[in-house]
Formats: structure tokens, sequence, C-alpha cells
């Protein structure tokens, strides 16, 4: 994913839940950053791993590894559902159709169950 696409994805989440935004707690002290929720949210998703292993490249502890999940996943599905993870149209099918055949992408919608769709 390219940096320009993370920080837009972050920025749109941290706009939509306040859970991402950078707070002070009693003694002043900074917590974490949106960047470092998005980043332990992307890398648990991108590569499957368990919460606990952002602790040590992110300095973030399990608990809060999965609740960034969550909020993010959550924010994800009420910001981008309506564009992005609605059923695709005749229109979409015909545009990734075209894109496969320019990009030499065969398995492209083997995925997706094309023959139940209206």
């Amino acid at each position: 994913m390219s940096r320009c696409l993370f920080l837009q994805i972050a920025n749109v989440v941290e706009a939509h839940n306040p859970y991402f935004k950078q707070r002070t707690d009693a003694l002043s002290v900074l917590g974490l950053s949106c960047l470092q929720k998005a980043t332990a949210t992307h890398v648990i998703l991108a590569y499957g791993i368990p919460a606990d292993l952002t602790d040590e490249y992110l300095r973030i502890g399990e608990t809060i590894s999965i609740e960034s999940l969550r909020a993010f996943v959550k924010a994800i599905i009420e910001v981008f559902s309506d564009w992005y993870l609605r059923t695709p149209n005749e229109a979409d099918i015909c545009r990734l159709l075209s894109i496969r055949e320019q990009r030499g992408f065969p398995g492209m919608l083997r995925g997706i169950n094309c023959m139940h769709w209206k």
C-alpha cells in the first residue's frame, strides 16, 4: 500500500472515530497516535499476525491492538461501505473484466460468484 493511501485512510478513520485521536492522560503524557493504531491494524490485517506481535515493532500492547482493530474495521465499514463494500453492479463487472484483460490478471473475479448477480 502506498504511503499516500495509508495516510488518507488513517485521516478518514481519525476524523470519523474519536478513538483514533491522540490524547493525553491525567499526567499530561501523550497517548498513542492515530498512525500507531492504524499501522498496528494494517500489520495485523495484512500479515495475519496475532495482536501481541505488534508490541515489539510499534510499542503498542495487545489490548490496544485489538481495540484499534475493532474500531478501525467498524469505521471502515461505516465510512466506505456504500461505495466499496456494496454488491457490484454490471458496470463494475465490465470495468473489472476490462482491467483484467489489460493487465493479464486471469483469476481476478474467480472468488466472486458472478452467476448470481442481477
